[in-house]
């Protein structure tokens, strides 16, 4: 049952009044936001109020726009919410009951409005505020109203942004009047009293999902430098970097994070993924702790210290969605080294890579991505067994109709970006969940969006059964260097108006996959498959190579315009099955990527061949190549040097865990 908030949206005076901004457009129409009026808000709100006793029940709802972070008595206790739409906003409902005690208490948000246009939230909309209800033993205690105190954090100074516009670097002031907000013995009294906005218009419904869980890491190494030291922890991992110093007032510490070390032993802080990881710390008098809102993904720091500075109390403060492993390697791969090794690389990098949504790069982007975030959340649910990150994924992605009846890529954002294949993997997402899990009812539900959808592609794009004239980027592979000179005109930004062989190879298998789930239901097909198949094999099959064309105005024959017919079975010819595996073996899976990859092996599975998912997995310039690179988690691309933006902590290469895992993978074939 949704709770239903007595509070009031709070904020301060800047947004109380703002009217929402309507950020969502489709991507052809090139709309340009100037959000630059409100930018990077850290605005801060408290509340003491007394107890008689300690409760046996303290349960907290709420929720912020764009997000809080939450302290009790100046104990830090969780953050959120998973990014949402305003519509369909997320709550949290937490238990407070270990951190109340016997008299004052106080409970304190610090919470962000960015303001940016990116993938991360739907920022950039005016909608700024907090919600919260606190009920103690079933009763009522405090609402989110004009009694709460509110001010702005001044310890977050003004500073450049860094990746695709994804977040503000953080030169932190120790000095800032706000520091110790959280503590109960803060004198908050030159704060103002929150306002109670007025435009606010979120229709609020429970997360569903599991909120983060937070882990202290201890550095593995460290290093002195001629100014300052260098600290090892181990692996990649996502979070902030946390310290304390003692050190004179003004005096400032740079601090460096990197994913990688140079050739000559410094940091690489200005990392492959456009992102330069570097910031100010400024100290002040006696004490002074680092306080980083926003999370970075580094294995490395570099502290430059001014004379005289003592630390203490380094830690990577790690944050990740709860992952428990649930399914092991099988039993033959356990006993090679090398896929033991590339099998803890994935598992690491599923372990501490998911956050609150499924990200594809944890630093450029950090972006809620639908496409080769099918494979990646299947991924999680294979081997932890718990579906909620795949029912995250599904739902969010069904819910950006509003936006453009066939999706679009990137959820819960004000990032408006269009490719064609995305939405269809859904479809194959869809059964597979139903394949691991039997949630019949839960199908039910998804195949009436399936169906939806799959009419939007046909009334918008199919013409004589394949799908021309596309107004969506055609992705096919990525990077591009790995199409094997795919000829066709896929380019991002215009209008695609070949019939070509990857995306109507998806077409017809998700039509297929449509037809499949209907049968699990009971119900009538969703349409004949047969004219779209002879349509398929007229427009692309040669004859003479018994492959097919990349389009249907090309003679050119490419691995990668091949691979997703062999994947998805659409062609039961034997020629075409000697065909694609000679060209295939004169190629390897090294020279495929993110998109082909996975539909390969999958294609593998589907004709039992066992032997070339080991020889995959154990290609030098695959997984292999990730490990000799000194990879502690899963690259963006096969190597450091094979994408010129290269994220060294990007999920979807984690899926090589899928085909190591002790499940029955035949559960998870485009089943028709």
């Amino acid at each position: 049952m949704e709770h239903i908030f007595k509070g009031s949206w709070i904020t301060d005076k800047e947004f109380f009044s703002l009217p929402p901004r309507n950020v969502f457009f489709r991507q052809l129409d090139k709309i340009k936001l100037d959000c630059s009026e409100h930018l990077n808000r850290h605005i801060l709100f408290r509340k003491s109020f007394e107890l008689d006793t300690v409760p046996d029940s303290a349960v907290l709802y709420v929720t912020a726009d764009d997000y809080y972070k939450l302290y009790v008595n100046g104990s830090f206790v969780t953050q959120g919410p998973a990014p949402s739409y305003h519509f369909n906003y997320n709550y949290n409902r937490i238990d407070l009951a270990p951190y109340l005690k016997n008299g004052k208490n106080l409970i304190a948000f610090h919470t962000l409005y960015q303001g940016l246009i990116n993938r991360v939230w739907q920022s950039g909309d005016n909608r700024h505020g907090l919600i919260m209800d606190l009920e103690i033993d079933g009763k009522l205690l405090i609402k989110s109203d004009e009694s709460f105190k509110t001010a702005r954090h001044s310890a977050y100074k003004e500073t450049s942004t860094c990746g695709y516009k994804t977040q503000f670097l953080e030169n932190y002031d120790s000095n800032a009047a706000e520091v110790d907000f959280a503590s109960p013995d803060f004198d908050d009294g030159s704060w103002e009293n929150a306002v109670i906005n007025r435009c606010a218009d979120h229709t609020l419904r429970y997360q569903k999902s599991s909120m983060l869980v937070f882990e202290d890491i201890l550095p593995v190494k460290e290093t002195p430098t001629p100014n300052g030291i260098i600290y090892d922890f181990g692996s990649n991992y996502v979070g902030y970097f946390c310290a304390k110093a003692k050190g004179k007032k003004g005096k400032a510490v740079t601090v460096r994070c990197a994913q990688e070390l140079n050739d000559d032993g410094s940091l690489r802080f200005d990392l492959r993924a456009n992102c330069i990881y570097e910031e100010q710390w400024i100290l002040s008098d006696g004490a002074s702790t680092l306080d980083w809102f926003d999370y970075k993904a580094f294995r490395y720091v570099e502290l430059i210290l001014p004379d005289g500075v003592e630390l203490s109390d380094i830690r990577f403060k790690v944050r990740h969605y709860p992952f428990s492993l649930k399914t092991p390697i099988k039993e033959e791969y356990s006993q090679n080294e090398d896929l033991k090794r590339i099998w803890e690389l994935c598992v690491h990098t599923q372990k501490y890579g998911v956050q609150e949504v499924i990200q594809d790069c944890m630093e450029r982007e950090k972006g809620f991505y639908l496409g080769d975030g099918c494979y990646t959340a299947l991924t999680n649910m294979v081997l932890t067994g718990d579906d909620s990150m795949v029912r995250k994924l599904i739902d969010d992605a069904f819910s950006t109709d509003f936006i453009t009846d066939t999706l679009v890529t990137c959820m819960c954002c004000s990032f408006m970006q269009e490719i064609a294949e995305y939405p269809l993997i859904l479809v194959f997402l869809v059964l597979w969940h139903y394949n691991l899990g039997g949630d019949k009812e839960y199908l039910n539900q998804n195949y009436k969006k399936v169906k939806k959808l799959l009419d939007a592609y046909k009334n918008s794009y199919e013409k004589d059964f394949l799908l021309r004239d596309l107004d969506k980027w055609c992705v096919v592979e990525w990077p591009h260097n790995f199409r094997h000179g795919y000829d066709v005109d896929i380019r991002e930004g215009k209008v695609c108006t070949e019939a070509h062989v990857s995306i109507n190879a998806y077409y017809l298998a998700a039509v297929k996959t449509a037809n499949t789930i209907a049968k699990i239901l009971g119900e009538e097909q969703y349409r004949d498959e047969a004219p779209l198949e002879k349509a398929f094999e007229k427009a692309f099959y040669d004859d003479k190579s018994h492959l097919f064309k990349d389009g249907e105005k090309t003679e050119h024959l490419s691995l990668v315009g091949n691979v997703f017919v062999y994947a998805f079975g659409l062609c039961e010819k034997e020629e075409f099955n000697e065909s694609f595996l000679k060209l295939y073996g004169e190629n390897k899976i090294s020279s495929l990527s993110m998109f082909c990859t996975f539909p390969v092996m999958m294609g593998f599975v589907r004709n039992k061949r066992y032997d070339l998912i080991k020889e995959a997995l154990l290609d030098e310039g695959a997984w292999k190549r990730i490990l000799r690179e000194d990879g502690t988690t899963t690259f963006e691309g096969w190597g450091k040097e094979t994408k010129t933006n290269a994220s060294l902590f990007h999920l979807t290469m984690s899926y090589g865990a899928l085909f190591m895992a002790d499940t029955d993978l035949e559960k998870l074939l485009w089943l028709y």
